[in-house]
């Protein structure tokens, strides 16, 4: 007999899930989390309970507790464990921001949808106690420097298989280890900006500031249910084998935006009268690209921006800044770009369901492409499993909102290209020293696994 009830309706969830949790005392047996599993996300659909031993696949995206009418299915709380950190005074708590947050946190205290709301999200995070506030768009930028250089290896020395993968969405790599673990190694080895952010502040940061990385708590604010596995998968603990620190994780907790306005709330904090706040200076500037990092396609444009400069030594085209091939909602985006003497031809897989189509096609040959983005959630990480609910059902229109708020902003800052963002450059000359050297590889690289014999243990086991 099956530990999991109810199956036929709902989505199966292990009690050890470190992303989601269901409280049965809410449930309505509806359908509608196993409706957004098996159509939307593809996973319900790709297993079998009596061949995983009774053992739930999840991909811990989310977005079944997004879709929850009733609340029974929600995120995994960490902010209480965030305020007995900050009540701790032994200890330094450094918030980082992504940048959907800040396009979708302002829905939660009645402001118009996709208000760009950075200065009073700062300013809140100040007020709950924190002791600096970083931004995600900094290690986007990373990134972007990493997966560019990359990429024209991959092109330039066949140095990896093509297409490369974006590696951004933690749900989108746990989805290729599991099912299509044929296609690990196109994965672009190069960790998610969170996955980036946690070992620099714990190693560059705190050599820097003169800080004992040991008394860090790192705090990521992400519109992501499946950052809460990501941070606890075995290999990201890159800060610890640099100092030598056996426990030392490079991220601690994971807070979503819902989470971070149920805190608030909690605390009978006024946001919408919160006067703004700035980043901390060394990791709290992003460009541009970096901000448009939470949109579909928006990691495509940015990493083709900087390639772009990387081979041709040449200002960006306009064109480059306005990709619009490559934005929207639709279910796959493409675009062919010439970069010098390099035609780069370019997938945008906007969900898990379209990217199972265009996995299927690339395995059976049917299609050529370099470089592929995918994000699991709908809209990009603005449609993330941890944002605020459509409790209007808007669909669509709500993703657009926070969409647009993200590109009015790239347009307005003055660095609109990665590699020109002076923290970027500092932290290179200063401790990286370049994309791809070798400490950039030991803290900014990963490697993944092949975890398709979860879909068989039974089998295995006999």
């Amino acid at each position: 007999m099956s530990k999991h009830e109810f199956t036929n309706i709902r989505v199966p969830i292990e009690e050890d899930n470190p992303s989601i949790q269901r409280d049965e005392s809410k449930c309505i047996k509806c359908g509608m989390c196993k409706r957004v599993c098996d159509e939307d996300i593809t996973v319900g659909k790709m297993f079998d309970l009596e061949k995983t031993c009774d053992n739930a696949i999840c991909i811990n995206c989310g977005q079944c507790a997004l879709a929850c009418p009733t609340g029974s299915i929600t995120e995994k709380w960490e902010y209480q464990d965030v305020k007995k950190a900050i009540q701790d005074k032994d200890k330094i708590v450094i918030f980082s921001t992504s940048p959907s947050v800040r396009v979708a946190l302002g829905e939660e205290f009645d402001m118009p949808d996709g208000s760009y709301v950075e200065g009073q999200m700062v300013a809140l995070l100040r007020a709950l106690g924190a002791d600096y506030v970083f931004d995600v768009t900094f290690a986007a930028d990373l990134t972007i420097c990493e997966e560019a250089s990359e990429l024209i290896e991959r092109i330039t020395k066949k140095t990896a298989p093509l297409p490369q993968f974006t590696s951004c969405c933690p749900a989108w790599v746990k989805y290729v280890e599991t099912f299509y673990p044929e296609f690990i190694p196109n994965l672009s080895s190069v960790k998610s900006p969170i996955g980036m952010q946690g070992p620099t502040i714990k190693t560059y940061f705190a050599k820097h500031s003169n800080i004992d990385p040991k008394k860090i708590v790192n705090v990521a604010v992400t519109p992501c249910t499946a950052k809460k596995y990501e941070i606890r998968r075995e290999e990201m603990n890159d800060s610890g084998k640099y100092w030598d620190i056996e426990d030392l994780r490079d991220m601690d907790y994971v807070i979503t935006t819902r989470e971070l306005a149920k805190w608030a709330k909690e605390e009978n904090i006024d946001f919408a009268h919160l006067e703004d706040s700035s980043y901390d200076s060394l990791l709290g500037r992003g460009s541009g690209a970096g901000i448009i990092f939470g949109n579909t396609g928006g990691v495509m444009e940015a990493a083709v921006r900087t390639a772009y400069c990387y081979v041709t030594n040449k200002e960006a085209p306009e064109i480059l800044y306005n990709l619009s091939p490559v934005r929207g909602m639709e279910g796959i985006k493409e675009a062919s770009i010439q970069i010098g003497d390099i035609t780069l031809k370019l997938a945008v897989a906007n969900g898990t369901n379209e990217a199972k189509k265009l996995l299927d096609k690339l395995k059976n040959k049917e299609l050529h492409y370099d470089f592929v983005e995918v994000m699991n959630c709908k809209g990009g990480c603005i449609g993330g499993g941890g944002q605020p609910k459509d409790k209007s059902f808007k669909g669509n229109a709500l993703k657009e909102s926070r969409i647009e708020g993200l590109y009015k902003k790239d347009k307005k800052v003055p660095v609109r290209l990665s590699h020109e963002n002076p923290e970027i450059k500092q932290v290179y000359k200063e401790f990286y020293q370049e994309p791809l050297s070798p400490i950039s590889h030991d803290l900014l690289h990963t490697t993944y696994t092949d975890r398709s014999k979860e879909l068989e243990v039974c089998a295995l086991n006999k």
